[in-house]
This record gives structure tokens, C-alpha cells and sequence, in this order.
């Protein structure tokens, strides 16, 4: 499956954007850590999480295929960092089985690695309070 999504990141917001909502939507967290530093941190899971452990909590929350929409809001950028404000949307199932949308607005920190590819360092949804 990953041969069929480009993971590439670019210098364009939006198609990152694309890349990153792709590969999360394609339930496969192998692929969407791909996105990450090894040393990254992330609390999609609701936890803050790095290394390992943060592979493991997005493989699992991956595999119960959620679905995610997302859209650029801002963007700051210096020569080998990238900020981008991103309101989102996930559709998944909660424990009980019913449908249940989060929404809220996340704070992505993308930098250069060594070969010059955009890579997740920072990854900080919030999620809106419920209605």
C-alpha cells in the first residue's frame, strides 16, 4: 500500500496537507509515521507521546480506520522550519460503537531533516469542547 501514496512534502502547504491527511486516511500507521522524526512528538492519541510509543498509539488508532479532513488556516516558515495552523475534522467510532466527530485545530511543526525531506517534529491537536 505505501507504494501507492507519495509521502513527499513539499515547500506547498496545502499538497502537505494532502500528503498528511492520505496517508492518515489510509489506516495504515506505518505509513503515516513515515511523516514523523524518530524523536518527534505527538498527542493525536491524547496523550503526549515520542519514539516507539507514539508509533504504537497511531498504529493502533489508525487501524480503526478513521477518517480525517483537514484545511490550512496559517503557515510561518524560516528556512528549515515550518509552522502551520490546521483546522481538522475526524470521523471515527467510540467505545460504545456510535459515530462520533472531533473536531479542533492543530498546531504542526514540520522541519528538514538531514536529506532535506519536511518531517513532522511536532504534532498538537486540540480538540474543540463539545457542543
Amino acid at each position: 500500500m505505501s507504494a501507492t501514496i507519495d509521502l513527499s512534502l513539499t515547500d506547498d502547504p496545502d499538497q502537505q496537507n494532502d500528503v498528511f491527511t492520505e496517508a492518515f486516511n489510509s489506516g495504515d500507521g506505518s505509513i503515516f509515521d513515515q511523516l514523523y522524526r524518530a524523536d518527534a512528538i505527538s498527542n493525536l492519541t491524547g496523550k503526549t507521546l515520542t519514539g516507539p510509543a507514539r508509533t504504537e498509539a497511531i498504529k493502533e488508532f489508525l487501524a480503526t480506520k478513521p477518517k480525517l479532513t483537514a484545511t490550512v488556516l496559517k503557515t510561518f516558515r524560516t528556512a528549515d522550519t515550518m509552522l502551520l495552523i490546521v483546522d481538522f475534522s475526524v470521523e471515527t467510532v467510540g467505545p460504545d460503537g456510535e459515530p462520533v466527530k472531533l473536531d479542533g485545530t492543530c498546531t504542526d511543526v514540520l522541519v528538514h531533516d538531514e536529506n532535506g525531506k519536511w518531517v513532522m517534529a511536532i504534532d498538537r491537536p486540540v480538540m474543540k469542547p463539545a457542543a
